[in-house]
């Protein structure tokens, strides 16, 4: 499921953050990756060339991120009208696991030679690609977080799929169907943008917009409840490290002459901070506090407030939360 850009004016959406140094040193993976073909033979032809170019499992993880997230377009249409779902007969075991794994292979190879895919080819590739390359990787399927209506949702659904890849004996969460692009609304298509936040993603965040079918997380139980009563969170939030501290549930309940005093981290007085009334018309925060390394401010809760209230800080989408 593709991520959606519904303009300045109301939801904008997208994520990731690593550390500075590593991200300083991969971001010359993605130079390189970009002079690469648009298109190989083969996936073989591919990965000999990541294993050629790059030494290390960090940057040949992230240059096969780079490389499909350049060159493989989600495909909006196929989403929409996704095709049936394909059955078989076996009479044995082995026999079950060889037409699996034909699905399977078929899978990538339309993805990889037609360059358009929903998350099931985003992922089946990425995992061919990086077992090729010498890499442990896995594909999660799972629920997805990313509309202000997911915010309270009753239950969980499997609708979205993401990879985990083991680099320097630590498992890397990638959603690579997110690094390539979103929806625009607006303009009734998808765009091509891409977006290194979603590579090596801090769990505190994927999580907040990521939920495993399992309900675990390397053998951690997940809070099911957490994600989905959470607030909704944007890429700016990821990337820019904004904590939100207060309050910590996405729903609000509140009436007329309530203030709802509301905690960022990382943000101070120099940032602009405000949030769009219900006619999506932005209102300036009054009176924000400095406060154990960020900001501290009170929205007044009147008619003018609508379903939800989303934050913005420069011109940036931050959080949402819903008003009851």
């Amino acid at each position: 499921m593709p991520q959606k850009k519904i303009s300045f004016l109301f939801l904008l959406l997208h994520i990731i953050s690593f550390n500075f140094a590593f991200s300083q040193k991969i971001s010359e993976v993605d130079k390189i990756v970009a002079k690469y073909p648009k298109s190989f033979n083969t996936t073989e032809k591919l990965a000999e060339r990541i294993e050629k170019d790059f030494d290390s499992d960090a940057e040949r993880a992230r240059a096969i991120y780079a490389w499909i997230a350049f060159n493989i377009k989600y495909d909006y249409n196929a989403f929409l009208n996704p095709p049936r779902v394909q059955g078989f007969s076996y009479s044995s075991e082995a026999e079950k696991q060889r037409k699996i794994k034909q699905l399977n292979d078929n899978l990538i190879q339309k993805a990889f030679k037609s360059q358009k895919a929903v998350c099931e080819g985003f992922t089946a590739l990425y995992q061919n690609l990086a077992e090729q390359v010498g890499l442990k990787c896995e594909i999660i399927r799972g629920d997805s977080k990313t509309r202000l209506a997911d915010i309270g949702r009753k239950n969980t659904s499997s609708n979205h799929a993401w990879n985990m890849v083991l680099v320097d004996k630590k498992w890397r969460l990638i959603d690579v169907t997110w690094g390539q692009g979103y929806y625009d609304s607006n303009k009734g298509r998808m765009v091509n943008d891409y977006d290194p936040i979603y590579f090596d993603t801090d769990p505190d965040y994927f999580f907040a917009k990521h939920f495993p079918d399992s309900g675990t997380f390397l053998g951690n139980r997940l809070s099911k409840d957490d994600f989905l009563n959470g607030p909704l969170i944007y890429n700016k939030t990821i990337e820019n490290d904004y904590k939100i501290k207060t309050p910590d549930s996405g729903i609000i309940q509140a009436k007329n002459g309530d203030k709802i005093t509301i905690e960022i981290k990382n943000v101070s007085k120099a940032n602009q901070v405000f949030y769009l009334n219900r006619k999506n018309q932005p209102v300036k925060v009054l009176n924000p506090k400095e406060k154990r390394g960020g900001l501290e401010f009170q929205i007044l809760v009147d008619n003018n407030i609508g379903d939800y209230i989303t934050i913005f800080i420069d011109t940036n989408s931050i959080v949402s939360f819903k008003i009851i």
